[in-house]
């Protein structure tokens, strides 16, 4: 037994350094620096040193020895500062650092991320995690300025043998995944430095009785318990993690497609063994011990590439086969090229040749960073086909085997509300197509084209990729159609067409757009919003969505003014009603445009036309805001009017500005603003949850609305034993377009308030039931009825519902999200 033990451990060493030459080779020179200063950056924390953080912060690497490159850079630093002591520590609370993923692998590219976990002693202060972490980001940011990402995972040595209840946070999947994790790790770990890792020599015929045979190896001396890091072990993966894990893949596809959709088949493959799966790190674990020579069967990614191949063949998927190549050839990204090294290239190689690809395909492939918005497009919905189609098999699985998540609600909230946010397709949202797929989409010429009514083709606009020369256009397929302009000019911007060096034409058919109007919304677009922004904070996801940024386009497509051709108009600045002007009391504002952005990091646009669509774009402007919310941070107006520009602009602005004070005003339960229309009377009225525009004939019609107790289009609906008012607080958090929960805790019981999308209400009160359970099989309803359609007839994927708790704070009624009510579990 002792002379295998020695055999793996040296072979365990063998692989280590073959995979660290690997990950080398494929680095950029900041790279390498980055890499191989690691492990001196963690193990002492001087002043001298990048990521130096004051206090107890904890370091030292168990048995780490710097070696001859680490040495040199250390008597550099000292002997630059005058340090002739050099530099010491007795810490020797960090057991082992480890990259995992894609580092060493082919799926390595020169500028891949480096994944670095930081395996501690367990028991550290919670002070003290915080100064560790602290460091951390101080590296990470040192890395960033050599152009490396770095990413840092805190595991404690005890992590995999309790529940999870880590906190999702950046690049850390909380709950979603636990020992999915861990099978990750383990075939795909390199150890920088401290202990090795203590599974690998664990017979596979053991890891039923994994515990038993470590103790014995350790209590009769065969290894030596503080030289190896132990983990633990697992025989198979609970089937709850499938759904979490598949909902982390898909939102890690929003940056990384390709690779996503290779981690969410296979999470498909996973289920597909269940319960008898057969986990890649135990195949990668069974070649380990039982072959002297490194293959691609220790390979991670041509581990996943097999495992997804056989399941996907198993079930005669070939169109997904196909697909599953081509992502996994261009994650790879360096393609056959001169500059990638010669292992690499003879694996590529080998496989193309087995899959017999043309060489026309191949020339196709490896031409994306010349991609244009046709292959954009065509990829991003095979790509988003695929994703969804293993995401919606995985919940069938689930429903099969009965199965609860065990990602939290919190969790599974914001996850869902990301998908929803970066993949859910609604009609006015400009849907992000280039998910890193090409580097450049701009277009030097892009063409409207409107289509009025009774024609052949559908009323309304086309967008074009060339000029208006028929010797350019005749023949040419449209690129995008919608019924309004500024939905299109949308989403070439942020889709990258529309650049400042972009040529704008326009053939109109109808509308009163004029191409140097044209020309100004693209420049205030361009000034308004920038291309990209940040991604949405944990926070925001977590509470309602709210408009963030706000531009409205006045008169863009109709302008009520242009048509005052030899008019004589009458005029008194002081008593103009741009809403009801002159003595045909004519409402000035004939079309209103909207795009925002809210704080879920969307981009939606919104287009009303006709007599009443001033009244429409505010109340639907205001129903986007509950009555806690904040104002948006930028509201900007923008008017294209031939005659009255800026007047039409500013009483607009004011009258906007007016009515967001009174829907954001906390001290008044019932507000109502009258309007004057062309030739009619609108009441605008302002309750708790949500705005409502009511014509009024007159006087005595006003006034019965203003005594109603509800509005009608705002139906309270309560269960008959309800004999209490909604909390102020539930009201103040209804938001449009949502389910949401709100439990509120009563004796031994718990009052449930539900509000639908419409902002009604069901209330149950004293309820009994597990919270656990109600959230998980609200959830489970809601991710596998294939039923669920928006109002503009499109299916929806993420939508779930928000789960909130009512807690009291200081004597004050607080809403915070829901978090499983299990039993408390250590944060990893």
């Amino acid at each position: 037994m002792l002379a295998n033990l020695e055999t793996l451990v040296r072979r365990y060493d063998e692989l280590n350094q073959l995979k660290t030459e690997r990950a080398l080779g494929i680095m950029s020179r900041y790279g390498q620096q980055v890499f191989r200063l690691l492990p001196v950056l963690l193990h002492f924390n001087h002043p001298l040193l990048p990521g130096y953080v004051s206090g107890e912060v904890p370091h030292g690497i168990w048995s780490f020895i710097p070696d001859e490159e680490q040495q040199a850079f250390i008597d550099d630093i000292c002997l630059t500062a005058n340090c002739s002591g050099g530099l010491s520590t007795s810490d020797r609370s960090i057991l082992g650092l480890y990259t995992m993923g894609s580092t060493s692998s082919i799926g390595q590219c020169c500028h891949s991320d480096l994944d670095i976990w930081i395996c501690h002693a367990t028991g550290l202060s919670e002070e003290r995690l915080e100064l560790l972490d602290h460091k951390c980001l101080l590296l990470s940011r040192w890395a960033e300025q050599r152009g490396v990402e770095l990413n840092f995972f805190l595991i404690p040595e005890n992590k995999f043998r309790q529940s999870n209840s880590a906190e999702m946070e950046g690049e850390s999947c909380g709950s979603a995944q636990h020992l999915l994790l861990l099978d990750e790790f383990y075939r795909s770990a390199m150890r920088l430095a401290g202990k090795r890792l203590l599974w690998y020599l664990v017979p596979l015929q053991y890891e039923e009785n994994y515990e038993q045979y470590v103790q014995g190896l350790f209590a009769r001396g065969e290894l030596q318990r503080d030289e190896w890091l132990d983990l633990g072990s697992f025989n198979r993966i609970p089937a709850e993690e499938y759904f979490g894990s598949a909902l982390w893949q898909l939102y890690k596809g929003i940056d990384s497609p390709y690779k996503a959709v290779l981690k969410t088949v296979l999470m498909e493959a996973y289920s597909h063994e269940y319960p008898e799966t057969r986990l890649l790190s135990i195949a990668s674990k069974c070649w380990f011990q039982n072959n002297e020579v490194m293959s691609y069967r220790l390979d991670t990614y041509c581990l996943m590439l097999d495992k997804v191949t056989n399941y996907l063949k198993s079930i005669g998927d070939m169109q997904r086969l196909d697909l599953v190549r081509r992502c996994f050839y261009l994650k790879v990204c360096d393609g056959l090229s001169d500059h990638a090294p010669a292992w690499r290239r003879e694996q590529l190689g080998q496989l193309v040749s087995y899959w017999g690809w043309s060489e026309e395909k191949l020339h196709h492939l490896d031409r994306r960073r010349h991609w244009k918005v046709e292959e954009v497009k065509e990829a991003y919905a095979e790509l988003l086909d695929a994703l969804m189609q293993s995401y919606r098999n995985l919940i069938q699985f689930a429903r099969r085997n009965r199965i609860s998540e065990s990602i939290n609600p919190e969790d599974i909230g914001i996850l869902s509300r990301k998908l929803y946010a970066a993949f859910e397709s609604l009609p006015g949202k400009v849907q992000r197509i280039n998910l890193k797929i090409a580097p450049n989409l701009s277009e030097p010429d892009l063409s409207f084209i409107q289509v009025p009514h009774g024609r052949l083709n559908r009323a309304g606009w086309y967008l074009y990729k060339h000029s208006l020369e028929p010797i350019d256009i005749i023949g040419r397929a449209p690129l995008e159609f919608n019924s309004y302009i500024s939905k299109l000019a949308a989403w070439c911007y942020f889709n990258g067409l529309l650049t400042q060096q972009s040529r704008v034409h326009l053939f109109n058919q109808g509308s009163d757009l004029h191409i140097d109007n044209l020309h100004q919304f693209c420049r205030d677009l361009s000034t308004t919003f920038p291309v990209k922004y940040p991604a949405a904070s944990n926070l925001a996801l977590s509470r309602p969505c709210e408009i963030r940024q706000l531009a409205i386009f006045l008169n863009l497509e109709v302008d009520p003014t242009s048509h005052w051709v030899g008019q004589v108009i009458e005029f008194d600045a002081n008593a103009a009603d741009v809403f009801s002007f002159g003595r045909n009391q004519e409402c000035l504002v004939g079309t209103v445009d909207l795009v925002y952005r809210n704080s879920w990091s969307e981009i939606r646009t919104l287009h009303f036309r006709g007599d009443e669509a001033v009244v429409d774009a505010l109340t639907t402007i205001l129903g986007k805001m509950h009555q806690d919310a904040d104002a948006p941070e930028r509201i900007e107006v923008f008017c294209y009017s031939q005659h009255f520009r800026s007047l039409v602009r500013a009483r607009f602005q004011q009258l906007l500005a007016e009515c967001i004070d009174l829907r954001l005003a906390r001290d008044k339960p019932r507000l109502v603003k009258t309007l004057a229309l062309g030739h009619e009377k609108y009441g605008i009225f302002f309750e708790r949850r949500g705005v409502s525009v009511k014509k009024l004939e007159n006087a005595v019609d006003f006034y019965r609305h203003i005594s109603h107790n509800k509005l009608d289009h705002l139906p309270l609906r309560l269960d008959k034993t309800h004999s209490r008012h909604l909390p102020a607080i539930v009201d103040a958090y209804a938001s449009e377009g949502l389910v949401q929960f709100f439990f509120e805790t009563q004796g031994s019981g718990y009052n449930i308030y539900i509000l639908d999308e419409a902002n009604r209400v069901e209330v149950y009160q004293h309820f009994s039931g597990n919270k656990d359970d109600l959230v998980q099989g609200v959830n489970r309803f809601y991710t596998s009825n294939h039923e669920r359609i928006s109002h503009e007839g499109a299916f929806i994927n993420f939508n779930l519902p928000q789960f909130y708790e009512i807690i009291n704070q200081g004597g004050e009624p607080q809403v915070i999200p829901y978090r499983s009510q299990g039993p408390s579990r250590e944060v990893g």
